[in-house]
């Protein structure tokens, strides 16, 4: 029998401050040789100007074999359809049975608002109180979410979309959802200046902000568009930030904001500080100085999907959520 999970199940399961404990594990098992985490497989499907991610991975440690399989339709905007789609299949380690298949999509964007979370613990300011967001779709709430649970000053959001109407709906959810003060601005350089953490969730293929606007202090949430040929940073931002990623192959194979400058020569693949496990293990230390500008870079990481899917699950089983199929 395989468990059925909608989304309207993974939403009453994943459980963000969960979701980031079981992540925090999880880097530490790939830091301790104990996941397998294999590059994702990515095919284009040039005739309808869509994607599809295929990411396996296993946590021997949680006991989780997983595949998630996600696609990314742009166009899909234009026909009021999300533009991504995700489902994720779970298995049994001991006998490689399948144990559920569950609704994706929320649960990438809860794992992904929990791994940033997991980066902004040790590359925030603890004293970090006014948050800028740039991006204001399903991924920003997310979010959000995850920076204010360890993040436990932040006073008040600064929200910028290009899409005005957007900007001022997800500023009212915030608000009411986790209190803190929201005004939205009408130019992303408003929503930069004076933030102690900048949340970038676009999908934008050009840089979205200046170096130049950034403060000293502040910490860079940057998760947008993923792809060689396209960047939310500016050259400015990642010659200035500290920048740390999931893993360095990922980074050089597909995110833009560091192969362009790279391939400019504005920077090298030294001046990339650290991968997320080497800093939750402490093999090499976080933020260094309240003066520092730090950037989590994320591609992405299948055990990630694979942790909390595992917690999705438990729960589910726990508590009698789901509906059970032959298959």
């Amino acid at each position: 029998m395989v468990l059925l999970l909608n989304r309207g199940d993974v939403e009453s399961l994943a459980n963000m401050r969960e979701a980031i404990q079981a992540i925090e594990k999880a880097i530490l098992e790939f830091h301790q040789g104990k996941a397998v985490c294999p590059k994702r497989l990515v095919i284009s499907v040039d005739k309808h100007k869509g994607l599809m991610y295929c990411m396996p991975s296993y946590l021997s440690e949680t006991e989780s074999l997983a595949v998630k399989i996600v696609t990314h339709y742009e166009q899909n905007l234009k026909h009021g359809l999300p533009t991504i789609s995700a489902s994720i299949l779970l298995n049994d380690p001991e006998n490689g049975k399948p144990l559920a298949m569950m609704e994706g999509a929320y649960l990438t964007a809860i794992r992904t608002g929990a791994a940033s979370a997991v980066a902004a613990k040790y590359l925030a300011r603890k004293a970090s109180k006014v948050i800028g967001i740039i991006g204001t779709g399903v991924q920003a709430r997310a979010q959000v979410r995850g920076l204010c649970e360890v993040l436990e000053n932040l006073e008040k959001a600064k929200v910028y979309d290009i899409l005005p109407r957007r900007a001022k709906e997800f500023g009212r959810g915030i608000s009411q959802e986790l209190s803190l003060a929201v005004e939205t601005v009408e130019t992303n350089k408003e929503c930069v200046e004076d933030s102690d953490v900048l949340v970038l969730a676009t999908t934008s293929k050009v840089p979205v902000l200046d170096g130049d606007w950034i403060k000293k202090g502040a910490y860079i949430n940057s998760i947008g568009l993923v792809g060689p040929e396209g960047r939310e940073l500016d050259d400015k931002t990642v010659k200035r930030a500290k920048i740390v990623v999931d893993t360095t192959e990922g980074a050089l194979s597909e995110i833009g904001d560091l192969i362009i400058p790279i391939k400019k020569g504005v920077i090298s693949q030294n001046d990339i500080y650290a991968e997320l496990h080497e800093i939750v293990s402490g093999q090499k230390p976080g933020r260094t100085s309240d003066n520092e500008i730090t950037c989590w870079k994320a591609v992405g990481l299948a055990l990630e999907d694979a942790a909390v899917a595992k917690l999705v699950y438990d729960k589910a089983k726990k508590e009698g959520i789901g509906k059970e199929v032959e298959i």
